[in-house]
């Protein structure tokens, strides 16, 4: 059943006061009239302070996490973070320090950004890396402006083709659009690679590049890698990696070595960052000697003399950030490196891949695979459920989970997989957690055998039911409105 949660204002009681004011140490003042509000001030609620505090403690305690809970979101690798990161950037040095200090007096800064920049492009074999762009997303932009840059400085104005292969992130051929290249599909094979006579039939000296995650979306290296490299190289174009899946490769592969040119390192999930509300994120890139006079700036550097400073590469597309970059996350990315060194950097992959492949054969039996291949950070099965009615969905099997206490994993992406549920354990889960999980999943895939309605009136412990999510994203309530509410609540 639903647990009803009152909104703030209809706790609200006229006359009531949650606020006691210290006295005044200055001289009182009058404002102008003409800076004071005259409306809509007698809608704000009234309560006391503890009905404030227990009503915003009671929302935070519906909030899932990873500091509550395990977090199987496929491609997002949602992994721990730990708290001594935490407490790095809390450090006064980091968190009170000012973006417009002189250089001079934010050396420990400047020194934490310039090793970042070292450790970064040491683990994928760049020689450059950038640590402005404020998310994944953000560094793709990047990215697409530098090959765009590089290949103008040349000359080369025929360039306005980017290859996307069918198992991209959604992002991938949205940035290439933004930048106003065109975008070329590439299919792939029966086994998940990038199909390499469709891509031979659509390089041409019209290729800007190919932007490409590795391992794919289905969670599988290519098999193809360098010659797909290789065959993008040959027309001249450039290779573009998506890192936002680098979690599987960790001193295991290095991008820069298999023959990409640029690459974004997703530092919310590889290096263990927070995401979303607890982030921001975090979306640093590295590249080739060649592509390095047009990354984003400013980037620190190392004087002679050992000391720090900023500076701005020969032939920059400009500024991706105010200032340094989201600060807080790189601290504890360099935090999480330090931490680890590189064999600890190894064991997060061999770890991520192990805990991927527990999960995909204990279920492949009951869930299908969509690709029948040893897979590597996360797996992608399938909510088709033998001897289960049709019109049981991956969508009933997500939301069940929650009735489990689970979030469920993602659903229905990669596109290119029907009924698709994406797994990603990451490293940081024990075997007794995914075993209570798998668990959960098969007894799952009995119900929707046995007793289907229950997957269809999931969830039924969640503060709301199933929202019309097309719906909230096009006609958002972003204001107290008792009569949309109830309306809602209805539905």
């Amino acid at each position: 059943m639903n647990t009803y949660e009152p909104h703030i204002y209809e706790l609200s009681t006229p006359g009531k006061h949650g606020a006691s004011l210290p006295m005044l140490d200055v001289p009182e003042s009058t404002l102008p009239a003409d800076l004071l509000r005259q409306d809509g001030l007698a809608d704000f609620p009234e309560l006391t302070e503890p009905e404030v505090v227990r009503h915003y403690t009671r929302i935070s305690q519906r909030n899932y996490s990873v500091d509550t809970g395990y977090y199987p979101l496929g491609s997002c690798t949602m992994k721990w973070n730990p708290k001594l990161n935490e407490e790095a950037a809390r450090m006064a040095g980091f968190a009170a320090a000012h973006p417009l200090q002189d250089a001079a007096d934010a050396q420990g800064a400047l020194q934490l950004i310039y090793e970042l920049q070292e450790y970064l492009g040491e683990i994928a074999g760049f020689p450059a890396v950038s640590l402005q762009p404020a998310a994944g997303a953000h560094g793709e932009f990047a990215g697409i402006l530098v090959f765009r840059a590089y290949h103008l400085d040349r000359g080369d104005h025929d360039r306005v083709e980017v290859l996307v292969p069918t198992s991209a992130h959604g992002t991938n051929p949205a940035t290439a659009a933004m930048t106003g290249l065109k975008v070329v599909e590439v299919k792939g094979d029966a086994r998940g690679n990038v199909d390499l006579d469709d891509l031979r039939a659509k390089v041409s000296p019209r290729t800007a590049g190919m932007m490409l995650t590795n391992p794919n979306t289905l969670g599988l290296f290519d098999e193809q890698i360098v010659e797909i490299c290789e065959i993008v190289h040959s027309v001249g174009g450039l290779m573009y990696g998506d890192g936002a899946n680098f979690n599987a490769i960790l001193g295991i592969a290095k991008p820069g070595e298999l023959g990409f040119d640029f690459m974004h390192y997703n530092l919310h999930k590889t290096f263990s960052t927070p995401h979303g509300g607890g982030g921001p994120g975090s979306g640093a890139v590295g590249c080739s000697a060649a592509l390095a006079p047009f990354l984003p700036g400013p980037v620190v550097v190392k004087n002679a003399d050992g000391s720090y400073a900023l500076a701005n590469p020969e032939k920059a597309i400009g500024r991706m950030k105010a200032f340094h970059g989201n600060f807080g996350m790189l601290v504890r990315a360099w935090t999480y490196i330090r931490t680890l060194g590189a064999a600890g950097l190894r064991e997060v992959s061999e770890m991520a891949v192990l805990n991927a492949n527990y999960v995909r054969v204990k279920l492949k039996d009951v869930y299908p695979q969509a690709i029948d291949r040893i897979c590597m950070h996360e797996s992608v099965l399938k909510g088709q459920i033998a001897g289960a009615p049709k019109d049981v969905r991956t969508l009933d099997i997500a939301k069940r989970l929650i009735d489990y206490g689970f979030h469920p994993p993602t659903i229905y992406f990669p596109l290119i997989v029907s009924e698709a549920l994406m797994i990603e354990p990451t490293e940081t889960e024990s075997k007794q957690t995914l075993d209570v999980f798998i668990d959960t999943m098969l007894q799952i895939a009995r119900e929707a055998v046995e007793t289907p309605e229950l997957l269809h009136a999931a969830p039924t412990t969640a503060p709301v039911r199933r929202v019309d999510e097309v719906r909230a994203a096009r006609q958002p309530i972003l204001r107290y409105d008792r009569e949309a509410i109830a309306r809602v609540r209805s539905e």
